[in-house]
């Protein structure tokens, strides 16, 4: 017998997320846990699947559909589509991977005259009826027949209705005036028989798996296009019935700074579109909800909590007095967030330290480490008026940028390369690739569960909402205060912690140390992956941050130093000047490379340092190291070891430095491109010549340094794969290219390449690679993997699984590498 396409709360495995989406997998816990959850069912995402394959409903769904309806009816002891209790329904959406406002729902799904006559005669009020009808209506024309907002003709007749009008009469009224406007707009009809409506409604969230909005967000997030949503049928609670009824959204913890407690908003007599949607500013659940209902909502979420390990994010509804739960998820959270909920979870026992490493992706570790504005200047800002409004922090960071009320305009002006900051009333759908290419985003209406916060949340973008001073107008290209008028392109400053928001620009200040939540999140994630990660240090005064970052040790490159320094001209002139081999070499250079290490070295102190050769070669530099004459001039200097006075005089210089600091070497030199062992045996020769007890090592970046590695570490004592250089081998494409957004990113877009290698290794590299990490320790050598530009989980995955345990990496990119580590090692 081929498998439903459906299956009930009750039924389904909470643990099959990919068939039941997030929402139906958390309504399904829920349920079986014996919560307070209105009925329903699943349909499953293999019937999107299906559908989106052969465009139409699957073979068998509808009976099913309706077999379900006639169970949720015995179950609940309600009608669908008639009395003397009526069922009505809500359809909503709900993927396997969490996608806030992308795609569809429809409320109040049943309504007919019969229904809305019960409904009437249930409830006594047909003002209640009449606002039941009108949101169905405009709901379902919206998303199953694509027309526009409701017509003001609509509003009106609704206001005009008295609580004690017959509600059939009420329906006739309002949904020939629902009608009227739709056929003006779009020339449809709404179906009247409830269960055509129920059919419409879930081929309608099928539908909305594609549509522009739902792509652009899984292109951003990186989800996949082929899993399909489920459609979540469930009988309706209303929290518009009366006041003692209302909506709304609460999380275990604060998800703009990971404080502990219930945080979270109601809206009394109101449905849950009205609080998410932004368009009404709801109350502090802890002020607006009575203390009964309070106790009882606090107690079930710190269950909820408990069970599953993670904050979390809890819609509900209050029916006269009476608590359901209507979804649960993991919530979305700031970075900040993020890493103290992690470390606050581990610290409690709520989650060991697999569960709080997933919680925590390594962008939000870098989003962290982001710098801010200065301090002084704010509040001299503040004493200023530069302060224009403050509304409430949804997503914390802080940025300055142009002014932009327009979502298309705010993308056209990030392309150019700019910063800017969107302005709207309230955010919608429709505004989400202006939302992205924004720098900060701030809004009049809504709150921190509005469609703005979460989005910015989910994306790490600064974010206030709630700002309910600023007046948009949108013709005017303008934002008025109290008097103050900003126009469009002006420059202001946004502030996602405190919800202020200034005229003008700022200066941003040095980033902060990581806080105490980062350092024991850190811990979690070393203890978990028990590796060894050295960060790049340039300067100095880089060798604190690379220690405060955790790093194990530290790697450098003499030509990075001496660009840093100013020495690095005088090489090349010195190059671009000098005759062939045979000539007066380096000796100057080795006493300036001894000097500019030699506090390098001293500021390591007991942590070891590796610094890699120059690199006349290394495409990433090209303008700088003035390639094509040096090499012109000198061709012998495209080989790693084609002067081998260059490689002595580093030796030399290394040496003096060590002896200048303490005369223990804690140092090795690695020199880039070996193919052979030849070249390394000819290295370890000459170290041993010029530079007794300094170790030598290589950097390999191409297969067939890696196809010999092992006579390479037999000669050495230090093996760095580069996987970026090892990736652009591969794939023939210059390094450079693999640091950069595009145009590689429009490429792997058009399909044009099956892995980005900026991110995935390519299945050829893992095959390279299989058998390389086993060589560590083998004879003392140590072997690594050498990460440029931002960690990619995925990769750091793949590298971990294949052996590797010891890494280098930038120093801004140590924390997010170990968490990255961590998860990787805890299987997340």
């Amino acid at each position: 017998m081929p498998e439903r396409f459906t299956v009930t709360f009750a039924e389904a495995d909470p643990a099959d997320v990919d068939s039941l989406g997030g929402k139906g997998s958390g309504l399904a816990r829920m349920t079986q846990q014996g919560l307070r959850v209105p009925p329903g069912y699943v349909v499953r995402t293999p019937a999107c699947r299906a559908y989106l394959t052969a465009r139409r409903l699957p073979e068998g769904l509808a009976q099913e559909v309706r077999d379900r309806l006639a169970e949720l009816e015995r179950a609940t002891g309600k009608t669908f589509g008639g009395g003397p209790v009526p069922l009505l329904l809500s359809v909503r959406s709900g993927a396997p991977v969490s996608m806030p406002g992308m795609m569809d729902t429809i409320l109040n799904l049943g309504v007919c005259r019969e229904s809305a006559a019960a409904l009437g005669a249930a409830t006594g009020d047909a003002r209640f009826v009449a606002d039941v009808v009108a949101r169905f209506h405009a709901m379902y024309a919206e998303t199953v027949l694509g027309a526009l907002e409701s017509a003001p003709a609509v509003a009106d007749a609704v206001a005009a209705v008295d609580a004690g009008d017959d509600p059939a009469v009420v329906y006739e009224r309002i949904w020939s005036v629902a009608e009227a406007a739709l056929a003006e707009d779009t020339g449809d009809s709404v179906p009247a028989d409830p269960r055509e409506q129920l059919l419409g409604a879930v081929e309608a969230v099928f539908r909305s798996w594609n549509t522009r909005r739902a792509r652009t967000y899984r292109d951003f997030h990186g989800i996949p296009n082929d899993l399909g949503t489920a459609v979540v049928v469930q009988s309706m609670v209303f929290g518009n019935l009366s006041d003692d009824s209302g909506s709304g959204v609460v999380f275990t913890r604060n998800p703009v700074t990971g404080e502990p407690g219930l945080f979270g908003e109601y809206l009394a007599h109101s449905q849950g579109e009205d609080v998410v949607a932004g368009v009404r500013t709801p109350d502090p659940v802890a002020e607006a909800l009575a203390p009964a209902l309070l106790d009882e909502l606090r107690a079930t979420a710190a269950d909820l909590e408990r069970a599953q390990a993670d904050v979390l994010d809890i819609e509900f509804t209050v029916e006269r007095s009476e608590l359901f739960l209507l979804q649960v998820r993991s919530a979305k959270r700031t970075p900040e967030a993020a890493v103290r909920i992690a470390a606050d979870l581990v610290a409690e026992g709520v989650a060991d330290a697999a569960a709080a490493l997933r919680s925590v992706t390594p962008e939000q570790v870098r989003q962290v480490q982001r710098p801010g504005f200065d301090d002084a200047e704010v509040q001299s800002a503040r004493e200023a008026g530069r302060l224009l409004t403050t509304g409430i922090g949804a997503c914390p960071g802080q940025v300055t940028g142009t002014l932009v009320l327009d979502p298309d305009r705010a993308k056209a002006q990030a392309e150019d390369g700019r910063a800017v900051i969107l302005a709207r009333a309230v955010t919608s759908p429709a505004d989400l690739h202006g939302m992205i290419a924004a720098r900060g985003i701030v809004t009049a209406t809504g709150g921190s569960t509005s469609h703005a916060a979460v989005v910015a949340r989910a994306l790490g973008t600064c974010c206030v909402v709630g700002a309910g001073d600023l007046q948009i107008d949108a013709a005017a290209r303008t934002v008025t205060v109290a008097g103050h008028t900003v126009a469009e392109g002006d420059e202001v400053s946004l502030d996602g912690s405190t919800g202020e928001l200034f005229t003008g620009s700022f200066a941003v200040a040095t980033a902060a140390a990581a806080t105490t939540a980062m350092d024991a999140l850190l811990g979690v994630a070393r203890r978990a992956s028990g590796c060894e990660v050295l960060s790049r240090v340039t300067l100095v005064d880089d060798v604190e941050a690379a220690r405060s970052a955790g790093a194990d040790g530290l790697v450098t490159a003499i030509d990075d130093v001496l660009a840093a320094t100013g020495h690095l001209d005088g090489l090349i002139d010195h190059l671009l000047a000098a005759p062939g081999p045979g000539a007066p070499e380096f000796d100057d250079f080795a006493e300036l490379i001894a000097r500019e290490m030699t506090p390098l070295l001293r500021a390591a102190g007991d942590i070891a340092i590796g610094v890699r050769a120059i690199d006349l070669v290394a495409d990433e530099s090209r303008e700088l190291l003035q390639q094509t004459a040096v090499t012109t001039r000198h061709p012998e200097l495209s080989l790693p070891l084609g002067r081998l006075a260059l490689i002595e005089a580093q030796l030399a210089g290394l040496h003096r430095a060590v002896a200048a600091v303490d005369g223990t070497p804690r140092v090795h030199l690695a020199v880039r491109h070996l193919t052979d062992p030849a070249e390394a045996q000819l290295l370890r020769d000459t170290a041993d010549r010029i530079a007794p007890g300094i170790a030598v090592g290589s950097y390999l970046t191409s297969p067939r340094g890696i196809d010999r590695i092992d006579g390479i570490a037999a000669a050495g004592d230090v093996v760095w794969v580069e996987t970026r250089a090892l990736q652009a081998a591969l794939f023939g494409l210059p390094a450079r290219l693999l640091l950069t957004a595009e145009p590689l990113d429009e490429y792997v877009r058009r399909g044009l390449l099956a892995t980005d290698p900026r991110t995935t290794l390519d299945p050829v590299a893992e095959r390279l690679l299989a058998d390389v990490a086993a060589i560590d320790g083998r004879n003392g050598v140590r072997v690594g993997v050498r990460i440029s530009g931002e960690v990619s989980q995925g990769l750091v995955s793949q590298l971990h699984a294949l052996g590797f345990r010891r890494f280098a990496i930038s120093t801004g990119e140590t924390r997010p590498l170990q968490v990255a580590l961590g998860r990787a090692a805890t299987g997340r």
